[in-house]
């Protein structure tokens, strides 16, 4: 059956990519995500999820994290305290066997959606050590000496904050988008998905001013789109008229976060 991605209710995607994402799962490769914070690349991997009918997996990727994490830990504390306390079935290693997320995204009978986030986290070799495992859709176990085959190939999408460069051999092997900051436009639509009513002249004042600040040269936090979503649900909530939003700048600081850009900002401004 095709499978195809058009976004969901709760997710407003941008043709471009929808169309990288069905690209990717067409050709069976993984989808690497990029964009400046904000931008929606966490949420993707759910709006897939739902979009598809399909089980989300999320292997959150830390600087400790190792890509033997992903695969599979051998408990080897737990069997020798089972052992010292003469518990039963101390000899079934397997017992003592927990897969990691990629491992369960291959053990799992039905295709499910497997979400690598902030994979730039990671030292430089761990994108490397993925690369058999991703490729082949299989691991060995040795304790065990078992296979685990992927039964389904999951839906691989992988997030990166570009803080590291990954390697070209891992780059090769990936469907690459970047999500843009949205136009004005389509964070209009973004922005309706989240409340069920807005005032037209209190979003356009709000939008209008996130996007001046946003165009200050020297405002290194550029505000993201949950930053602009806060400050709408501020504004409302303060009941804060029309021509005082850019005038005023009421609750800026849910939008600028670093004092030295609420400075610059409250400088232009004045």
């Amino acid at each position: 059956m095709e499978q195809n991605f058009k976004g969901t209710g709760q997710y407003v995607a941008s043709e471009e990519l929808m169309a990288a994402v069905n690209v990717a799962i067409a050709l069976s490769k993984p989808l690497l995500i990029k964009g400046e914070p904000g931008t929606g690349k966490t949420m993707l991997a759910k709006a897939v999820a739902d979009s598809l009918g399909k089980k989300l997996i999320i292997w959150n990727i830390k600087s400790t994290t190792k890509a033997q994490d992903g695969l599979y830990m051998y408990d080897t504390v737990q069997r020798l305290y089972d052992s010292q306390f003469g518990e039963e079935g101390v000899d079934d290693i397997a017992k003592y066997i927990k897969l990691g997320k990629l491992g369960e995204a291959f053990d799992s009978p039905e295709q499910v959606v497997l979400l690598i986030d902030e994979i730039d986290k990671a030292d430089l070799e761990f994108p490397n050590d993925l690369l058999w495992e991703l490729d082949q859709m299989e691991f060995y176990i040795h304790e065990t000496k078992r296979t685990v085959k992927a039964n389904q190939r999951p839906i691989v999408i992988i997030t990166s904050n570009a803080e590291k460069e990954l390697p070209d051999a891992f780059l090769r092997r990936c469907i690459f988008h970047f999500i843009e900051f949205p136009e004005q436009e389509l964070m209009k639509e973004i922005v309706n998905v989240h409340f069920d009513h807005v005032e037209e002249n209190l979003l356009a004042a709000a939008l209008k001013t996130f996007y001046w600040i946003r165009d200050i040269r020297d405002v290194r936090k550029k505000p993201s789109t949950s930053e602009l979503i806060d400050w709408i649900r501020a504004l409302q909530l303060g009941g804060v008229p029309t021509e005082k939003i850019q005038a005023e700048l009421p609750f800026v600081g849910v939008v600028v976060k670093k004092d030295e850009d609420l400075e610059v900002v409250k400088q232009r401004n004045f």
